[in-house]
């Protein structure tokens, strides 16, 4: 061990894993697993038994509630967040490595970059890159600043406030976390948790109930936020497979879809990082690259077109987009921007923790240009490909798109397809696309949880993994099974208003890792007491 990690393990008695539980083949921290399952549990039951709609009704006044008084907090925070990022890249703190000074990368550098996006943001991109910018230039609830919809300037807004919410903001938020979570981890010894973040200002209480507090909410803010994801993924490709096989795409075949995918997750969790999300991160790439290229390649004029519109309207915009204040368009603000930043931060601990596992051997300044920037710039292309397009057929009103615009979300993407060649075998590689980006996020999901409540061991038992993503399946399941639509709305909403909590915990996040840099960078030790992790 460097001396740069005497501190976590001379200023602590707290050892990983002290207060788990062995039994059944589970190896558990026992208040963290036993409140969020029970809270689980507890929650389920209540959605049996109340209305759906009821439910989609008490959590949407609440999520609403949220958005409207805390707009500006949310807004101002992920500036922050951006801001801070920044500025440790050109920081001396750019130069500390994760993990040490001898340590080295443990996955090149393109499985890496295919696991950031399988994790953070492959299957969104999937569902949101036809149908969000298609909404903005069709005023389908509100448009950015209020341009006019259906005008030049309106498909260079819809383009470049598209980018804006999958842009570097997001990945800003992800980094933030990513790098607190393995820099605690891999150079100071702690527990790979999210309450290990904190110990420079919590000391030893952060092995106490704040810091059971701190991860039982990052455990079912990341259980409800995946469940909602394979909820809504699951109706997009039932919708799909619906549209092209003319099958019943009705709750049955979500159902079925669900099951599937967590059979597949059950699979790969068992197989672990290398051989299991890995392995399909980079099959799940190397098959969206290859779609990328082939509609890039059938609507050239329109993707080429397209792409100075999203990077010019992303850049120009940028600022206007970030400020809160006296908004024309303060409507499309709180329905788009505050609820994708909410979004965000709910999925931010789960992405993070993902992240931080793959991540050891990068320096600082490596990790946030490779984090923040590549996804960006792939993202810009993603978005000018499968959004010029769409855009464009509303424009000359070719095909389904073009006659009726937007009319379904989940199904704008096979819509599009609709008016393109080979539209059938883009829709059957997308359905797979789409179920495999969510085995991947089920696994990593998985994975993270599995370490939250194992009290930070990075290897849980196999019957441990399998049982966190049979939940993820199972609550997906029973609520799209009681309730459909209403009930997976109901869990989004439950999901974003985590995001108030989590966005305090992040800014006291920005302290505490300047307070670990500081002892690993210049050797001043904050408050911790006597450590052994």
């Amino acid at each position: 061990m460097s001396t740069t990690d005497k501190y976590s393990i001379d200023s602590t008695d707290y050892e990983v894993g002290q207060d788990n539980i062995q039994k059944w083949g589970f190896d558990i921290h026992n208040q963290v697993f036993g409140i969020s399952a029970g809270s689980i549990i507890l929650f389920l039951t209540v959605l049996l038994v109340m209305d759906p709609t009821e439910a989609k009704s008490l959590l949407d006044g609440v999520k609403w509630q949220i958005i409207n008084n805390f707009d500006g907090l949310f807004m101002w925070s992920s500036n922050i967040f951006l801001i801070f990022c920044l500025a440790l890249i050109i920081s001396p703190f750019g130069k500390i490595r994760i993990g040490g000074d001898k340590a080295k990368p443990e996955h090149s550098t393109i499985s890496w970059m295919a696991m950031l996006f399988a994790a953070g943001m492959g299957i969104g991109l999937m569902f949101y890159g036809v149908a969000e910018p298609l909404a903005y230039f069709t005023d389908w609830y509100g448009t950015p600043l209020d341009v006019e919809p259906f005008t030049e300037e309106a498909k260079k807004l819809a383009l470049g406030g598209t980018m804006y919410h999958w842009g570097i903001h997001p990945w800003a938020i992800y980094g933030l976390v990513a790098l607190s979570l393995a820099f605690f981890t891999f150079n100071k010894g702690l527990p790979l948790s999210m309450r290990s973040v904190f110990y420079p200002i919590l000391g030893d209480r952060t092995w106490g109930w704040f810091g059971h507090i701190i991860d039982i909410l990052t455990v079912l803010a990341t259980l409800f936020g995946l469940a909602t994801s394979l909820g809504l993924g699951a109706q997009q490709a039932a919708g799909g497979i619906n549209h092209v096989f003319g099958t019943d795409g009705g709750v049955n075949m979500q159902i079925g879809v669900i099951i599937f995918v967590t059979m597949l997750a059950m699979i790969s969790v068992i197989r672990g990082i290398d051989g299991g999300v890995k392995l399909l991160s980079n099959v799940n790439m190397l098959v969206a690259v290859a779609l990328l290229f082939f509609i890039i390649f059938i609507g050239f004029s329109d993707v080429m077109s397209a792409l100075p519109l999203t990077v010019t309207g992303y850049i120009e915009n940028i600022i206007p987009l970030s400020n809160p204040h006296g908004r024309e368009d303060e409507g499309w603000m709180h329905g788009w921007t505050v609820f994708y930043w909410a979004w965000w931060i709910s999925w931010s601990p789960f992405v993070g923790m993902f992240i931080a596992r793959v991540s050891k051997g990068r320096t600082v300044r490596q990790f946030l240009i490779s984090v923040m920037i590549i996804p960006t710039l792939a993202t810009a292309l993603w978005m000018s490909a499968f959004g010029g397009i769409a855009i464009e057929q509303v424009v000359n009103k070719v095909g389904e798109l073009g006659e009726n615009g937007l009319q379904d979300i989940t199904m704008a993407l096979f819509n599009m397809y609709d008016a393109i060649p080979m539209s059938t075998a883009l829709s059957v590689i997308s359905i797979v696309l789409i179920m495999v980006f969510f085995v991947t996020s089920s696994d990593s999901g998985s994975l993270v949880i599995d370490s939250i409540t194992a009290g930070g061991k990075v290897d849980a038992p196999v019957p441990q993994r399998i049982f966190w993503a049979t939940v993820q399946g199972s609550i997906a399941a029973v609520l799209l099974w009681v309730g459909g639509t209403e009930a997976m709305q109901a869990l989004q909403a439950g999901t974003v208003s985590t995001a108030l909590p989590f966005t305090f915990i992040l800014l006291m996040m920005c302290v505490s890792l300047i307070k670990g840099f500081s002892t690993e960078k210049f050797g001043t030790t904050p408050n911790m007491g006597k450590a052994k992790a």
